[in-house]
């Protein structure tokens, strides 16, 4: 007798094998497969609509740390923060944009979500170390030397910038050569090299050229300082001949291998 043909036995491999997901998987585990996607998807839809839809994590208020001449309340309104939209919508990059763009004051700002309900703003304000005058008036320049602010006051403790604008001389040629944001630069790096006795006893910073820097000190004192270049060394050559020399009038450091003072 002849055996089954080929198709009859692909139609009884038919038959037998059912659907190849179905039969690999089983109905009882393929219900469940089911039932967990379907859970999944709604559990997402209820996160996004508890993220964005609901009214649970809103922004409501917005705290400020850090201001000391700035208030929190020039600092929250210069930072417009969506008060009421949700709390994960908001783009604290442009918060920090707006706010060093508005108040020019601001050195660094970190806006940061607070949950469930607040952005914290973290500012750290720009301190200034030399003060440049404008008519009655003071404009107040920080270690980078960045003209930041105009305030009306003097801040104690800072000392005035003079740049020599004489339109003839040495002074002249420097300034043309270097130009004006560069030299103040340059008067901010002494600035910064002083001593802290002496940087709180200094009045004025005089800046003739580049390499013709000079301080006033209380008590009619000077220093003789050069350029910006060496500020260490000078420093600390100028914190030995003031110890060396405590009456003297007048401090040369523009060498500091070969220090002086005069007067008395």
């Amino acid at each position: 007798m002849a055996g089954p043909t080929t198709a009859e036995r692909g139609a009884r491999q038919q038959e037998t094998s059912g659907p190849p997901l179905a039969r690999r998987l089983g109905p009882r585990r393929l219900r469940t497969i089911i039932i967990l996607a379907v859970a999944f998807v709604l559990v997402g839809a209820g996160v996004v609509w508890v993220l964005y839809g609901s009214r649970w994590l809103r922004v409501d208020h917005v705290s400020v740390s850090g201001t000391s001449v700035l208030t929190p309340q020039q600092v929250r309104e210069a930072a417009d923060v969506p008060v009421g939209d949700p709390l994960v919508s908001v783009d604290t990059g442009a918060i920090e944009a707006r706010l060093r763009a508005a108040l020019p004051r601001i050195d660094s700002v970190e806006a940061e979500r607070d949950w469930p309900h607040g952005i914290d703003l973290k500012v750290t304000e720009r301190k200034p170390v030399l003060l440049v005058r404008k008519g009655q008036k003071f404009v107040e320049v920080d270690k980078e030397g960045v003209r930041f602010a105009t305030v009306s006051q003097a801040p104690r403790g800072v000392p005035l910038l003079d740049v020599e604008t004489s339109t003839s001389g040495s002074a002249a040629a420097s300034l043309r050569r270097f130009g004006a944001d560069r030299l103040v630069r340059e008067a901010v790096k002494v600035a910064g090299a002083l001593p802290a006795a002496v940087a709180r006893d200094t009045r004025v910073v005089k800046v003739r050229s580049y390499d013709d820097i000079s301080l006033e000190l209380s008590g009619d004192r000077t220093v003789v300082w050069g350029s910006a270049e060496k500020g260490a060394a000078k420093a600390r050559t100028l914190t030995a001949l003031m110890k060396a020399s405590p009456d003297a009038g007048q401090f040369d450091v523009s060498v500091p291998t070969a220090p002086a003072s005069a007067g008395s």
